[in-house]
């Protein structure tokens, strides 16, 4: 399941992280520690974005970024 399915407070593993050959949004999301194997929470939900906690920092991603990232629980 994508980001977007996941449940508030759930700690998850990134199975894979799919950007369709975009290397710009790919390098940015590895910047951010986002990458297959790494865990990932969401905090919270706004409007268009989700709060995500990877590696004890907090980031702003919105849905289209939320979409790429695969994760299992």
């Amino acid at each position: 399941m994508n980001l977007n399915m996941a449940e508030l407070g759930k700690e998850y593993n990134i199975s894979d992280v799919n950007t369709s050959g975009d290397e710009d949004m790919e390098s940015f999301l590895f910047s951010l520690g986002c990458y297959s194997g790494e865990k990932i929470t969401v905090v919270d939900r706004k409007r268009n974005n989700l709060v995500v906690s990877i590696k004890d920092a907090r980031y702003n991603i919105d849905k289209e970024l939320a979409d790429a990232i695969e994760v299992e629980g």
